[in-house]
């Protein structure tokens, strides 16, 4: 067949719907919201193309609405990964083989859907079943899904273009193999984009995958898979599994092919998992691959040259928005006694404005967070607070009764070890730490020292020295590192994203970094006019 070097469609970021009142996608998203609350569907886990049911029904409530029912998903046991498993390796070679070019038009023409007809039902899933307002959804489950589809076909590119040097009468190429086996894509409930791009990043590179969502993010999975189907994706690539997390471990992370696995949740489950693959070590075909981003405990660290508006904004967004159920959301932040006053005042001020309820209304800031355990865990903090004495300067209140709804919390901790100031939450919990203003060394030893996290963090001040200065005492507390920024927000290809310490492997989503660990390279050496004669010239008599 004819040959020729393609060239993808250029690739910019996905630019971000407004959904302003009067606007087109607004009125289209609202409607979409009702007819989907209107409607309880029964989701199937999809292996090898086939929607699987078995009866077991789990039914799937949004967190601000506990009286509503979304839909039901139909719940699989271990015999249902071990099929999923069983379907990707049979998928793999013909997957592996098909050229790059189809692969990624499957996963460009899947960005387009998304992007055009089923733009407002991808972010209307989202909404319901995770509680986010439309704006939240939008750069989320929309453009940064769509943004990690479109890249990472134009990052493939770049990685399959770097090959070696080749002197006269020598032809050297790398082949950039997927690897040997299935990967294991695990993803988290907070963000859809996540969930999606864990098991499409290695699919794109001629991998099979077994997918297991969070069961708060199955509607989600569901509509991406469905989108996936209309893109072209053979059968068999992407399996979608609705299987409990430990047995779905106990048989993917023990099968002899398991190549991969790509993960973002806690530390404490990513610690178990590679702790199941060194146990197992000697029983696979090949080593795993370990990919995972693991939360943090995000700070923010204002200079005595900070301007505390800027402060106040960075924290009421950066630790407010979407409760605070981000793993780069602001959790601790320290703040210079000469600038407190004033960044109170207008953190407590924004604070004032936010409003809390379903998503459906759409001026509602703050929403519930995702389900009884996270709400529970969080409440226990505030509670302990309360119990100890620490001072809380906003919020502290919280109701189960409709949904698993709790004020955005400011606690002021005098002890800048406070359990809150060290400890992930996952909430819309704040604690601040005020610092003598002539104390800002000994305060940057204190931001590096007190987590064992290592994701985001940011610094705040107008002096350049003190930029560089704290850019270079805390380089390796923050993975992702923002100078007069909220410590939120990364953007594909913009902030590759990811951290190190206790925060995951570092990997950077978002970048060809992520996708080389996909990759088994083949280094192929060609000679052109092979050697006739065994002796070197040096053996040669004088």
């Amino acid at each position: 067949m004819p040959r020729s070097i393609a060239h993808l469609p250029p690739v910019v970021n996905e630019p971000i719907f407004g959904y302003a009142p009067g606007s087109v996608e607004r009125e289209e998203l609202k409607e979409t919201l009702k007819r989907l609350k209107s409607e309880t569907p029964e989701l199937p886990m999809w292996i090898g193309g086939k929607p699987i049911t078995t009866g077991n029904l789990v039914e799937l409530r949004p967190p601000h609405e506990r009286s509503h029912i979304l839909c039901h998903y139909h719940e699989g046991d271990g015999s249902h990964v071990q099929q999923a498993i069983d379907a990707a390796l049979m998928a793999r070679k013909e997957w592996g083989n098909m050229a790059w070019e189809d692969r990624a038009a499957i996963f460009l023409k899947a960005a387009e859907l998304i992007s055009g007809p089923y733009r407002s039902r991808v972010n209307a899933v989202t909404m319901l079943g995770q509680s986010k307002n439309a704006f939240q959804s939008e750069i989320d489950a929309v453009c940064e899904f769509i943004d990690f589809l479109r890249y990472n076909a134009e990052f493939m590119t770049d990685i399959y273009a770097d090959q070696p040097v080749s002197p006269p009468g020598i032809w050297n190429r790398m082949e950039y193999r997927p690897l040997e086996g299935f990967v294991f894509a695990v993803p988290p409930f907070n963000f859809t984009s996540i969930a999606g791009n864990l098991a499409c990043a290695p699919a794109l590179l001629g991998n099979t995958v077994v997918w297991k969502p969070s069961y708060q993010t199955s509607y989600a999975a569901q509509l991406y898979m469905e989108i996936f189907h209309e893109a072209g994706l053979p059968p068999g690539v992407i399996n979608l599994i609705h299987v409990p997390g430990k047995i779905a471990g106990d048989v993917a992370l023990t099968h002899p092919d398991l190549a991969g696995v790509h993960f973002t949740g806690s530390t404490r489950t990513f610690q178990h998992m590679w702790k199941t693959i060194g146990e197992n070590i000697a029983g696979y075909r090949s080593y795993p691959r370990i990919v995972g981003e693991t939360g943090g405990k995000d700070f923010v660290l204002a200079h005595p040259s900070a301007n505390p508006v800027e402060v106040a904004t960075a924290l009421s967004r950066g630790a407010f928005e979407y409760q605070g159920q981000k793993c780069s959301a602001a959790s601790r932040a320290y703040i210079p006694s000469n600038i407190w006053n004033d960044v109170k005042k207008e953190l407590l001020d924004d604070l004032a404005s936010f409003k809390m309820g379903p998503v459906e209304n759409f001026g509602n800031f703050v929403n519930a967070v995702i389900d009884e355990a996270a709400y529970r865990n969080i409440t226990g903090y505030i509670d302990r607070a309360k119990a100890d004495g620490v001072e809380i300067i906003a919020g502290g209140n919280y109701d189960e009764s409709e949904g698993w709804f709790i004020e955005p919390t400011v606690i002021l901790a005098d002890d800048p070890k406070y359990t809150t100031m060290c400890e992930e939450i996952f909430g819309p919990v704040l604690t601040l730490h005020v610092y003598d203003e002539n104390r800002f060394d000994e305060t940057l030893r204190l931001v590096d020292e007190t987590s064992p996290y290592a994701l985001t963090g940011s610094i705040f001040a107008r002096e350049r020295t003190a930029i560089t200065q704290a850019t270079k005492a805390l380089e390796n507390a923050a993975g992702n590192f923002y100078i007069n920024d909220k410590p939120t927000g990364a953007v594909v290809n913009q902030q590759p994203f990811g951290g190190a310490r206790a925060s995951g492997t570092n990997d950077k989503a978002g970048s060809k970094m992520n996708l080389y660990r996909w990759l088994s390279a083949r280094s192929i050496k060609e000679a052109l006019v092979p050697p006739t004669d065994h002796r070197y010239p040096f053996l040669s008599e004088e």
